[in-house]
């Protein structure tokens, strides 16, 4: 009977490890990809902010040529 539990034990052990394992994979995959999506976020956003600030200099030179007429 003792061999018994000590086997169940074990086994216990090993899938709860397992499980753990799993769980932190879970996890890691999670964080894994709010990283990835933060990081297209902000290129979405400087690509952004740099097609305005081109914008903004075609504007103003063509205001700046303009004025010179």
């Amino acid at each position: 009977m003792l061999g018994f539990i000590s086997a169940i034990s074990r086994g216990g052990v090993i899938i709860g490890a397992i499980l753990l394992i799993v769980a932190l994979l879970k996890q890691l995959i999670f964080a894994v990809g709010l990283l990835v999506a933060i990081i297209k976020l902000a290129i979405v956003v400087v690509f952004v902010a740099v097609l305005v600030m081109i914008a903004l200099a075609i504007y103003r030179d063509h205001k700046k040529d303009k004025a010179e007429v």
